[in-house]
């Protein structure tokens, strides 16, 4: 990966029939990518968000209640926007991609990429790459249940491990998806094996794509700057990149990354004004989505995210860590926001303070 300032050529990124345009997206994140993430996401820039994996399993026996309601949740605002999915079976799978389809969501992604312990050992996730006849009875499956106009995608490592029967398996997956009919696959450039350990290993991302051709290939891992994205596509020749960790707490990375495109120099980081303002947005449609009871709790883990941007990282991190309801949340505002400070672009800080759930993102 090269620091320097270079813009590659970008072409409009589409997934099948959904046009997407500016080829830098938000990868599925679990536990994060929720509906309030992704519309903050779209309103700073974002083309296209993906929505934190679900189970086949869980789908299928999801009924329609409030405090469920949220899983299956999307507007207008975000579209298009993805729908990920994670299983074992087969049938089941397809079953559940049934369900993302009628919730409304624009594209069906499958995961074989997840690499937490648990997962793989009830045989989903990454697990799949070791087993290519299923995986591809998966992919079969999933194709021919989803109406033909809503494409499929993929997402993958690149191997279980470094061995070329690994690699083998790799590529019998990715050519047999795409034959039949998947439009986009998603890779991620280290194995199932290194988890997060070790570099994303571009230069397969590049031999990759040479051998996929025309069609439609994102690359993912260590995405942490705009320059990251733009260094990926311009290293691997990749038609679009996703940004996971490097997007939790930083949606602005995609504004940022816009404005660079469009020639100018790398944008400040957001003002604490700025911070805030996007801080109190969040926290408003997270209670509108789980309600007020429930909200403040599930927006510590983004409280934290965003204290990485603060000139005071550590003390608002440590006072986003208590928050329980709207109450505290301004608090925190208050404190800590009240006078309009630069802020900062996130550093090694941002590498190492993501925290366990975003394990099946794409890193």
């Amino acid at each position: 990966m090269t620091s320097a300032a270079t813009i590659p050529e970008l072409k409009p990124l589409s997934i099948g029939n959904v046009q997407i345009g500016f080829p830098i997206v938000q990868a599925a994140l679990s536990g994060y990518s929720d509906w309030p993430m992704r519309v903050i996401a779209r309103r700073l820039g974002a083309p296209y968000t993906i929505c934190e994996v679900m189970l086949d399993k869980f789908l299928v026996e999801l009924k329609d209640r409030q405090r469920t309601s949220h899983f299956l949740h999307v507007s207008d605002e975000e579209q298009p926007v993805g729908g990920q999915l994670m299983g074992a079976e087969p049938e089941q799978f397809a079953a559940g991609a049934a369900k993302l389809v009628e919730a409304g969501f624009d594209v069906i992604d499958i995961n074989f990429g997840c690499p937490v312990k648990k997962v793989l050992g009830r045989c989903r996730g990454g697990f799949h790459l070791g087993q290519p006849d299923v995986a591809l009875e998966i992919v079969q499956r999933t194709r021919d249940i989803v109406p033909d106009q809503i494409p499929v995608s993929v997402k993958m490592r690149r191997g279980i491990d470094d061995t070329q029967e690994s690699e083998d398996n790799f590529f019998t997956i990715l050519d047999g998806a795409f034959d039949v009919g998947v439009s986009a696959i998603t890779v991620h450039g280290r194995t199932v094996q290194q988890r997060y350990v070790g570099p994303s290993r571009w230069e397969f991302l590049k031999k990759l794509k040479e051998h996929a051709g025309d069609r439609v290939i994102l690359g993912s891992g260590d995405l942490f700057t705009p320059q990251d994205c733009f260094d990926m596509i311009a290293q691997t020749g990749v038609d679009g990149v996703t940004v996971a960790r490097g997007a939790i707490g930083n949606p602005w990375i995609f504004a940022q990354a816009r404005a660079m495109a469009a020639g100018q120099p790398l944008p400040d980081p957001p003002s604490l004004f700025e911070q805030r303002e996007v801080l109190r947005e969040h926290y408003t449609l997270a209670e509108s989505l789980y309600g007020e009871k429930r909200v403040g709790p599930l927006m510590r883990k983004f409280g934290i995210k965003y204290s990485i941007l603060h000139p005071q990282h550590d003390e608002v991190r440590s006072r986003f860590v208590r928050v329980r309801d709207r109450a505290a949340w301004q608090n925190v505002l208050d404190e800590f926001y009240a006078e309009d400070l630069p802020g900062c672009h996130p550093d090694g800080r941002m590498h190492t303070a993501q925290g366990s759930r975003d394990d099946c993102g794409n890193g």
